[in-house]
C-alpha cells in the first residue's frame, strides 16, 4: 500500500517510522533542512509545499492508497484537501482536525470557499485522542491495580500456610466453576496448593458436561467437615457467605480471606469478613470469569487452552449468550477469543439432556399456572436443582409470558429459579423482596432464584398437602412483590 504522508515534523516522521518496512511511504516535506534528514534517514522525500498541486503531483498523489495530512493548520489543511479531491477524487484522506470543528462541518466550508465538494474519510482530534489514551492507561492500571492487591494477599496467606480452599456457591454454573480454576491457577503460581470445594451438586446437565469434558477437579464438602476446618484460609468466588453458601458456619468466617464476586452487595458483608480480606464484589460486571480473566491478564500468569475455554464458556453462560456485557466483559472476551477450543465448546453446550431434567421439564409444562403474563410452575420433589432453571428457561420461550418462576423440593428446602424478559421487573430484586425475610433470594435482572427451609411446611399431613400449601405461599409471595393480583 502506498502512503502519502504530508508534513515530515514530529507527527509524521513518527507515523512514518511505525510504518516503515510494511507500506511504500513518501513523506512531502517543505523545510529542506527537515527533508534532507528524512532522506538521510531511508525516507522517500519530496521536498516542497504539499498545498500545491505540482508537489502533490510528484509524489505522485494520483497513485497513493492513503494520504495523512499531519498539519494543524486549518487553511492549509482545507487548500489541501481540496487540491488532493481535485488530482484523486477517491484515495482516503486522514487528516488533523480541531477538536471543535466534526470533519462534515470542514467539508462544507471547503465547499462553500472553493465551491467543491471535498470528503475527508478520517478525522483525527488530537485533545480526544490525548484523553482517550489517558482513559486506557488509567483503566489498564485500575486493572492491575485489583490483580496486584489479589496476589499481596495470595502472597500473606503463603506466608502463613501453604494451602487454600476455593468455595463457590452450592450449586456451582460455568461461571463459578472457570472463575475457582482460575484462582487455583493464579494462587498456585504463588506456591499455594488449592482445593476447590462446593456444598450442593452439580445436577445440570451441561455443567456435568462443562465439568468433566474440561477435566475439571471439584471436592463436594459438607458442613462442619474437616476438609473446611484444615484450611487457615478460605476464597469464596461467584457467592458471598451470607448468599447461596451454606456449608461455612459461623466460625469459619474468620477464615475468609478472599471474596470475588459480581451479584449485589449482601447486607452486613463487612461485618461478617477479618478486616484485611481481599473483597472485589463488581456489580456491574455481568461474569465473575470476566474479573478473574481480567487478573490473568494483569497478571501476565500462563494460560492453557482448558481454562480459556472454561472462563470464556462461563462468561457465555452468564452473559445471557454474550448479550449483556460490560467492558470489563468485553475485554476479557476479547483477551481469551482466540485461546479457545470451540469444538469443546460446542460438546458442552449441547449434552444430552438425562431422563430426570426431561420429566421435570415435563411437569413444569403439565403444572404451569398463568396470571396475566406471568407463569408460577411447581415441579414437586425433585433431586435435580438445576433442572428448574432450564425448566424457567425454556417455559419463558412461551408466546405471551415474560416472567417464569419454577419451583420444587429438594431435601428440605423449596428451591425457586426464576426469568424474566420484562425491562420493567428487575427479577433479582423481586426474589429478595418475595423470600429474602423468610429464606434466601436475589439474583440478576433478568434471571434470579431463592431457597427457603421447608420448616412449619413440614407439618402437613401428606406431600400433597405439603405441594398445595407451598404452591399457595409462594404464587402469593411472588405476585404480591409483582404487584399482580392472583387471578388465573
Amino acid at each position: 500500500m502506498r502512503i502519502l504522508i504530508l508534513g515530515g515534523g514530529s507527527i509524521g516522521r513518527q507515523i512514518a517510522e511505525a510504518l516503515k518496512g510494511e507500506f511504500e511511504i513518501t513523506i512531502v516535506e517543505k523545510d529542506e533542512l527537515r527533508a534532507k534528514s528524512l532522506e538521510e534517514s531511508g525516507f522517500n522525500v519530496v521536498q516542497g509545499d504539499f498545498s500545491y498541486t505540482a508537489i502533490l503531483l510528484k509524489a505522485n498523489i494520483d497513485k497513493a492508497n492513503v494520504v495523512v495530512i499531519t498539519t494543524r493548520n486549518l487553511e492549509t489543511v482545507k487548500k489541501t484537501v481540496y487540491v488532493i479531491r481535485t488530482n484523486n477524487k477517491d484515495v482516503p484522506i486522514v487528516a488533523l482536525l480541531p477538536d471543535d470543528m466534526p470533519k462534515e462541518t470542514l467539508e462544507d466550508i471547503i465547499l462553500e470557499e472553493f465551491e467543491k465538494e471535498a470528503r475527508i474519510d478520517y478525522g483525527i482530534y488530537p485533545q480526544k485522542a490525548i484523553t482517550d489514551a489517558f482513559l486506557k492507561t488509567l483503566f489498564q492500571l485500575g486493572e492491575k491495580k485489583n490483580a496486584f492487591m489479589l496476589m499481596k494477599k495470595l502472597n500473606e496467606i503463603k506466608g502463613e500456610s501453604d494451602s487454600l480452599l476455593i468455595l463457590t456457591h452450592n450449586n456451582p454454573d460455568p461461571d463459578a466453576i472457570s472463575s475457582a480454576v482460575a484462582l487455583s491457577v493464579i494462587a498456585q503460581s504463588v506456591g499455594l496448593k488449592t482445593t476447590i470445594a462446593y456444598g450442593g451438586e452439580i445436577t445440570h446437565h451441561e455443567n456435568q458436561a462443562f465439568v468433566n469434558l474440561l477435566g475439571i477437579h471439584l471436592r463436594r464438602v459438607s458442613t462442619g467437615s474437616y476438609e473446611i476446618k484444615k484450611h487457615s484460609a478460605i476464597a469464596i468466588v461467584d457467592t458471598q457467605p451470607n448468599g447461596n453458601l451454606t456449608v461455612l458456619e459461623p466460625e469459619d468466617l474468620a477464615r475468609v480471606q478472599i471474596i470475588i464476586d459480581h451479584h449485589q452487595v449482601f447486607r452486613h458483608l463487612r461485618e461478617l469478613l477479618p478486616e484485611n480480606a481481599f473483597v472485589d464484589i463488581r456489580e456491574d460486571v455481568k461474569a465473575s470469569a470476566s474479573i478473574l480473566t481480567e487478573y490473568i491478564k494483569a497478571l501476565n500468569v500462563p494460560i492453557s487452552e482448558t481454562l480459556a475455554t472454561a472462563l470464556f464458556y462461563g462468561i457465555y453462560t452468564d452473559t445471557k449468550k454474550f448479550s449483556q456485557l460490560s467492558q470489563v466483559d468485553l475485554r476479557a472476551i476479547e483477551f481469551l477469543a482466540g485461546k479457545v477450543n470451540h469444538e469443546l465448546l460446542d460438546r458442552i453446550e449441547h449434552p444430552d439432556i438425562s431422563t430426570e431434567t426431561a420429566e421435570i421439564l415435563a411437569r413444569a409444562i403439565l403444572n404451569r399456572k398463568v396470571y396475566k403474563n406471568v407463569i408460577v410452575s411447581n415441579v414437586g420433589f425433585i433431586r435435580n436443582r438445576d433442572a428448574l432453571a432450564e425448566s424457567a428457561d425454556f417455559l419463558l420461550r412461551l408466546e405471551g409470558i415474560s416472567t417464569v418462576l419454577v419451583f420444587g423440593i429438594v431435601d428440605d428446602y423449596i428451591e425457586m429459579s426464576a426469568r424474566t424478559r420484562d425491562v420493567r421487573v428487575n427479577i433479582g430484586a423481586v426474589m429478595k423482596e418475595a423470600f429474602g425475610e423468610i429464606g434466601s433470594g436475589g439474583g440478576h435482572a433478568t434471571m434470579g432464584g431463592a431457597r427457603i427451609s421447608l420448616g412449619l411446611f413440614k407439618l402437613a399431613k401428606d406431600k400433597n398437602s405439603l405441594l398445595r400449601l407451598a404452591e399457595e405461599a409462594i404464587t402469593e409471595k411472588f405476585l404480591e412483590a409483582l404487584k399482580i393480583k392472583e387471578q388465573s
